[in-house]
């Protein structure tokens, strides 16, 4: 699992094999949560409230290098680190 960024004892990760729609997970402790590209959308799992809110500001920030780096994982390309949440 391809970690691109932590912060606040939050991991994103992206998988090299992973299934339509475009997505990245989100962990937190024993928590993860599965994140639509496009629209921000959890649509498998959950996060605690406030580590959701983290992940929704960091992903709006950086929505477009999560894009390239879902067409990179498709592609098999090495993934780029996404600056942490500060």
């Amino acid at each position: 699992m391809p970690a691109i960024s932590r912060f606040l004892g939050i991991v994103i990760a992206m998988y090299y094999n992973d299934h339509a729609p475009p997505h990245f997970h989100a962990r937190y402790g024993e928590h993860e949560a599965l994140y639509q590209i496009d629209d921000l959308v959890i649509y498998a799992g959950e996060l605690p409230k406030r580590s959701n809110a983290m992940v929704l500001e960091w992903a709006e920030l950086h929505q477009d290098a999560l894009k390239l780096n879902w067409d990179k994982a498709r592609a098999g390309e090495p993934l780029d680190p996404i600056p942490p949440l500060e």
